[in-house]
């Protein structure tokens, strides 16, 4: 699949995906499959798969890509991180990624994996997507596709900087945009204005990450550099303590009331980090279909 290209062709209808990483160890595989068997039954337009810095994940989700599409039959988007992956080395993943008929590549610079004390970036590593995008499409066919980040890169200078960035991969070949997740629809809002008004008319996509733990949130929000609003906070306080299954069943309904909004406003689709699990995001598929907005 062609994913700018499938966008433009469904104007009428908001395309739906979900991401997935490479399982850690066997009871994470098992975990996925499991997760992947539910999640087929709602059939997302598309699916993608991340890839570790510097290749070090890249056979797993080589082998990940090769499971999506031959045993379960979903349209698989690749990422490929550019950080310590010297050109080399892309093109060797990249003619993996051809050679299982991947027609769309999502480009992210990535980040050093700080889990590796022996870690050493190629000296000739893309330092960013805007580089490796122009790279790729000089030698591939691929439809790209970049990250934008609502609250702004957490290395950003600033707001505008980072639209600036986000203009220079678009006119060096990315032909759309997934924008990391917000638990404030304001901060998409405000980007996007921010990124019509700067010239960028490419489809961009909402990234949605429904609240799955209080410790995933925290963690990956600190990560990530995205603002967790006093509504969650003080949802999640009310809450009895220690209570897993209340935080899930609050992520869902929040997730829900952030999505409705989003489609009302007729975003041209979302994009769901699934952390490869499903009953939330199945939930959140089924009954937005029910509510006809899907």
């Amino acid at each position: 699949m062609r994913v700018a290209k499938y966008l433009l062709k469904n104007k009428e209808r908001p395309v739906i995906s979900f991401e997935f990483s490479r399982p850690k160890n066997e009871k994470a595989a098992i975990n996925l499959n499991n997760a992947l068997t539910k999640l087929k039954t709602v059939d997302p337009d598309y699916v993608s798969v991340t890839f570790g810095a510097g290749g070090s994940t890249s056979e797993g989700s080589i082998q990940l890509v090769e499971k999506l599409k031959k045993e379960f039959d979903f349209a698989v988007v690749a990422y490929i991180a550019g950080v310590g992956l010297s050109p080399k080395k892309m093109i060797k993943v990249l003619d993996k990624f051809k050679e299982l008929s991947i027609e769309t590549m999502f480009v992210i610079r990535g980040d050093a994996p700080t889990w590796d004390e022996n870690y050493k970036p190629d000296p000739d590593a893309f330092s960013h997507a805007s580089d490796m995008i122009p790279f790729i499409k000089r030698n591939y066919d691929f439809c790209l596709g970049a990250g934008a980040y609502p609250e702004g890169h957490i290395e950003a200078e600033s707001i505008e900087r980072d639209i600036e960035y986000l203009k220079l991969k678009v006119e060096n070949g990315a032909e759309y945009i997934v924008a990391q997740y917000f638990y404030d629809n304001k901060y998409f809002y405000d980007f996007l204005e921010r990124a019509r008004l700067a010239g960028i008319t490419v489809p961009i996509i909402p990234g949605i990450m429904p609240i799955y733990t209080e410790t995933l949130m925290n963690n990956l929000a600190k990560v990530c550099g995205v603002s967790i609003t006093n509504e969650i906070r003080d949802g999640i306080a009310k809450l009895p303590t220690d209570d897993k299954k209340a935080v899930s069943e609050f992520g869902l309904q929040f997730a829900m009331k952030q999505c409705r909004e989003l489609l009302t406003k007729g975003v041209p689709g979302l994009h769901f980090y699934t952390m490869n699990r499903a009953n939330t995001v199945v939930s959140l598929i089924e009954t937005l279909r029910e509510d006809d907005l899907l």
